[in-house]
């Protein structure tokens, strides 16, 4: 059985990479994982798995930089205390279909029977974005949305491995990626409350992302809403300055000022309304964006993420979802800024 959003089915090994690690055998938590770096070693393979990884590999990535001697012997200890805990649970290694095998020079990982939130947040993405690139916007839309209500948090989150931190950038570049083609087409389709939805999803992720300040201040003000623009660029400024010591683009104070223009009294005229050289919301996408939900062909996103994520197009393989906002007239204005 599977749930139509997600894809999580009812597979005997399910596990979580996405927030807070969760491995789960038939149903049941496993969570006495013994000292050491059995779990370390356990969640590299489950990455890697099908994979016979080297023995210098695995104690690259378990243990960086470490001194060892041609007999040492803390991998063989973390493999013997993984078989361990997989073994200690109710239902035993081969109720599970968990396997660990050692060949001559490393270690492989199968399990029969696995969901992986990982492994289903990358299928989403990557066939929402091949199906944009076709035009098919009604399957693209679904298809990232769920990826994005799959995307709890970041990848093994509180771990600072370094094959964590490169797999944890990498996936939520694809997230910003995704969030990045459903905020053009909310902006293309006029729908003021799911572009909020999608800012502000983007935003939990990358709480520097231009693009989406931009976004969100172009649609409050085609409302007149100009307070909120105001906040919201406060907002970016202050979070930009603070946290970074860099000021915003020109394009976000360009923006500002096209948005929050002062009236102009033409000689023997009226005032002209600040309203009338508003641009239009689809322009708070980036520029070069095709219509609708067609992704452009983009870079991979530097750790600092300033600008909208850019990643590889789908055939190179392989977000806390915001609730959405209830029905209503209008926008939902930002949080006052202290």
């Amino acid at each position: 059985m599977t749930t139509a959003v997600t894809g999580i089915a009812r597979q005997a090994v399910r596990i979580r990479f996405l927030g807070d690690f969760e491995l789960t055998v038939n149903g049941a938590p496993v969570q006495r994982w013994r000292a050491g770096k059995a779990r370390g070693l356990f969640q590299f393979l489950v990455i890697h798995r099908g994979q016979t990884l080297t023995r210098d590999r695995l104690y690259e990535a378990l243990w960086p930089g470490s001194d060892r001697s041609a007999g040492d012997s803390s991998l063989k200890v973390a493999a013997h205390a993984l078989r361990r805990v997989l073994d200690a649970h109710p239902d035993g290694t081969g109720a599970a279909g968990i396997r660990l095998h050692y060949r001559d020079f490393g270690y492989a990982l199968d399990i029969a029977d696995l969901w992986s939130d990982v492994d289903r947040f990358q299928e989403l993405v990557h066939t929402g974005l091949r199906a944009a690139a076709a035009g098919d916007r009604a399957t693209a839309r679904e298809r990232l949305r769920s990826a994005a209500a799959l995307y709890a948090g970041e990848f093994l989150r509180g771990e600072s491995a370094d094959w964590v931190v490169e797999q944890r950038e990498y996936l939520r570049s694809l997230a910003l990626r995704a969030l990045e083609v459903l905020r053009a087409d909310a902006a293309e389709r006029g729908d003021f409350p799911d572009l909020i939805e999608v800012c502000r999803s983007t935003l939990g992720i990358d709480r520097h992302h231009e693009g989406a300040y931009r976004a969100l201040m172009t649609a409050h003000g085609r409302r007149g809403e100009h307070a909120c623009v105001r906040r919201w660029y406060d907002l970016c400024a202050r979070r930009l300055r603070e946290d970074l010591a860099v000021a915003p683009s020109r394009e976000t104070d360009r923006l500002l000022h096209a948005l929050l223009p002062a009236p102009v009294a033409p000689a023997g005229g009226p005032a002209r309304s600040p309203l009338a050289s508003l641009p239009s919301l689809a322009s708070a996408v980036p520029s070069g964006a095709s219509p609708g939900l067609r992704p452009r062909a983009v870079r991979r996103a530097r750790p600092d993420a300033r600008a909208a994520a850019r990643v590889p197009g789908p055939a190179a393989g392989p977000w806390a979802a915001v609730p959405r906002p209830a029905p209503g007239p209008g926008l939902v204005p930002p949080p006052r800024i202290p």
